[in-house]
């Protein structure tokens, strides 16, 4: 039997205090259980987010808990749940009553009665989730764990309390949330429960498209999303939720000719991203930069293999991937679908000299996402011959020169054409027509071309110049 172990130290702040004192009053045992232990043993930051669970009401243990913290506290009851939550400036406390869960297999929803401790931590995810410490008096900052939980935090494994099967067919999210932890914590998952992953893979069709792309986005985030992201397509979880993604993987040979795999490519660019931004949909416009490749993949006898036009027919797709996925079909779509579409542009340029015309409508085009685009671009120079990683990355150094230099001359990043159709229209007498458009389109054109420069003046006259053809066509 193993000997007890205690850690008090993990329970030294007051709020611990207050809520023996609420279990002693109440005469109910209290623990802390979950993410707060894993945390304390593995040493990192301390959470505020603090799971309690109690053998007997949850619902009262919080009152109680309220009614004793200094301060006036608003709490938070779920009847439903048996859970209550309190919010201090400093932690967020939700308490639950020891329970025991069964599943009808249609659902994830769970049946719940009242439960022991031991029951309450066999229902928890991962070994490393069911790690308790004791709020008691009798045994204060006792570890409670049955199922070897330290000893996997020791050896960085993740792996269920009982069977896999049972566990992932019960919640399937559980699927992907042992993916998450083994990205943000670098563990590895354990052969029988990744094994267990890939059997019960397709089970996740009951779960809502919103718990999954909240776990999904949780490995997004972290320092090295492509972690996550290779364990979710080799247990299949990814085909069965993001299959475009995980269409991009392969490699194929034609007349010795072979196209690089795309997966891992984006794997790679998404991982340089997230070296330089945390932001979240930056990281996105790399997931699917070349989402549109397999559709447009062709192999051609003299210049082998093509994806002529990958990024429009991406840029198309993003809305129907971000609708399906329960992805924010407003801003977040929008840039990730422009990034998208240009996603090769600065790339395109650095292959010819680069005029300041192309720099202009890359500008105008791009406008305040230029140097999320520009990132992008870096990060997608991914080749592993160091001659041409140099070349490129020189050569986007002098796109990035010239379009300062533009910018300071031609004001053009989300730049209006000066004259409005409103303008264009009086001065005309004009009614709203299509020549209107025309003469307001041909004056941006003409600023991006360089044939005349962005001021009111210069364009006035320029309007005077090609109008009357227009209207008169018109």
């Amino acid at each position: 039997m193993n000997e007890k172990q205690f850690y008090p130290q993990a329970i030294n702040q007051a709020v611990f205090e207050v809520i023996k004192n609420a279990g002693k009053t109440l005469n109910l045992p209290v623990f802390v259980i979950g993410g707060y232990v894993r945390d304390f043993l593995l040493q990192q930051k301390k959470a505020k987010d603090i799971d309690i669970v109690t053998l007997g009401s949850g619902i009262e243990l919080a009152k109680k808990v309220a009614e004793l913290l200094p301060n006036n506290h608003h709490i938070n009851i779920y009847k439903n749940y048996g859970t209550a939550m309190i919010k201090t400036p400093d932690l967020m406390l939700e308490f639950v009553g020891a329970r025991k869960e069964s599943y009808h297999f249609d659902s994830r929803n769970p049946v719940v009665e009242n439960g022991t401790m031991a029951d309450d931590q066999k229902r928890r995810d991962f070994t490393i989730n069911a790690l308790a410490i004791s709020l008691n008096e009798t045994n204060w900052g006792e570890l409670i764990d049955p199922f070897n939980g330290l000893e996997d935090l020791k050896m960085k494994i993740i792996q269920t309390p009982l069977d896999p099967d049972i566990t992932f067919s019960d919640d399937p999210l559980r699927m992907i949330r042992a993916i998450r932890f083994a990205s943000q914590l670098g563990f590895m998952i354990h052969p029988e429960t990744f094994e267990a992953i890939k059997t019960n893979k397709n089970r996740i069709e009951i779960l809502s498209k919103e718990r999954i792309l909240d776990e999904f986005n949780k490995i997004m985030t972290h320092d090295q999303p492509s972690i996550g992201l290779k364990l979710l397509y080799t247990s299949g979880l990814l085909d069965e939720f993001f299959p475009e993604l995980s269409q991009l993987q392969g490699v194929e040979e034609n007349e010795g000719k072979l196209h690089k795999d795309n997966f891992y490519h984006t794997l790679e660019v998404v991982d340089n991203v997230s070296v330089k931004s945390d932001n979240l949909w930056l990281r996105w416009a790399a997931l699917l930069h070349d989402i549109g490749k397999p559709a447009t993949k062709r192999y051609h006898d003299k210049n082998g293999w093509s994806f002529h036009g990958h990024e429009f027919i991406g840029s198309k797709m993003v809305p129907k991937i971000f609708k399906r996925l329960k992805l924010p079909l407003g801003a977040p779509m929008h840039y990730v679908q422009k990034l998208v579409l240009l996603s090769s542009r600065p790339l395109a340029l650095i292959e010819d000299h680069v005029t300041d015309a192309a720099i202009r409508r890359l500008l105008f085009e791009a406008g305040d996402d230029i140097d999320d685009l520009m990132l992008l671009c870096e990060a997608d120079i991914t080749t592993k011959n160091k001659k041409k990683f140099t070349k490129y990355r020189n050569n986007l150094k002098q796109v990035r020169k010239k379009m300062v230099e533009i910018e300071e001359r031609d004001r053009i990043r989300n730049f209006q054409p000066p004259i409005s159709g409103e303008e264009i229209m009086t001065y005309f007498r004009l009614k709203p027509s299509k020549a209107v458009g025309l003469i307001k389109e041909a004056i941006k054109e003409a600023i991006l071309e360089g044939k005349i420069p962005n001021d009111y003046k210069a364009a006035k006259a320029y309007m005077n110049q090609i109008a009357p053809e227009i209207i008169s066509e018109k």
